[in-house]
């Protein structure tokens, strides 16, 4: 996505460092910016804005604000970049276990606005793809430990071997054009209804 189509959130209630950041991202090339003043109702005017990257300014920002925003980290599932004045190490590891792509303490410096941006991007988008290979690799493990369930299931209800019951797997997974962990996940749940043993 080119610099300038990227649809950008400035969340400080600062107004005279909120102009300055716009003007920074103006500069590197950003046009559409939209600078929000009131951390109140956040969550809803981000569904609104639907932004593609989110810039927190936090002049002295307290627990509770720290916290309120780490949450809202969380749930928007976007690059964020987070600026603080000051923090403390717990602080910095609750900001990277809640997802904030970059936090950067010491405040924000108008030509530092670009490349931190640029970071927060390529950190996030390196961030979603780990959570998802994540969430590709367990969901293979549980179709494998079906999978390995239902092969159990024939083999002792059918006197099957193992690859033979494999194969009969496979085989109806291609009659019904679905896949194998499918076939083997109504297979126990039938198995289970049929014989609660069975679990």
């Amino acid at each position: 996505m080119a610099a300038s189509s990227l649809a950008i959130l400035v969340i400080d209630e600062n107004r005279i460092r909120a102009s300055i950041i716009e003007a920074g991202l103006r500069e590197a090339g950003h046009d559409h910016v939209t600078l929000v003043h009131d951390v109140a109702g956040i969550a809803r005017r981000i569904a609104e804005i639907n932004p593609d990257v989110i810039v927190i300014d936090l002049e002295n920002p307290n627990r509770d604000m720290l916290e309120n925003m780490f949450q809202l980290s969380r749930a928007v599932k976007r690059p964020i970049a987070m600026f603080v004045d000051r923090s403390d190490r717990a602080s910095i590891e609750a900001a990277i276990e809640a997802g904030v792509s970059a936090y950067v303490v010491d405040g924000l410096k108008q030509e530092r606005v670009k490349t931190i941006l640029d970071m927060a991007i390529s950190r996030f988008n390196a961030y979603s793809r780990l959570t998802r290979e994540l969430e590709e690799a367990r969901s293979e493990l549980a179709g494998r430990k079906v999978i390995d369930r239902a092969k159990g299931i024939l083999m002792k209800s059918r006197g099957l071997s193992e690859e033979a019951a494999y194969g009969l797997l496979r085989k109806t997974a291609m009659n019904q054009n679905r896949k194998i962990a499918e076939i083997a996940q109504s297979l126990v749940t039938a198995a289970g209804l049929l014989d609660p043993g069975e679990d």
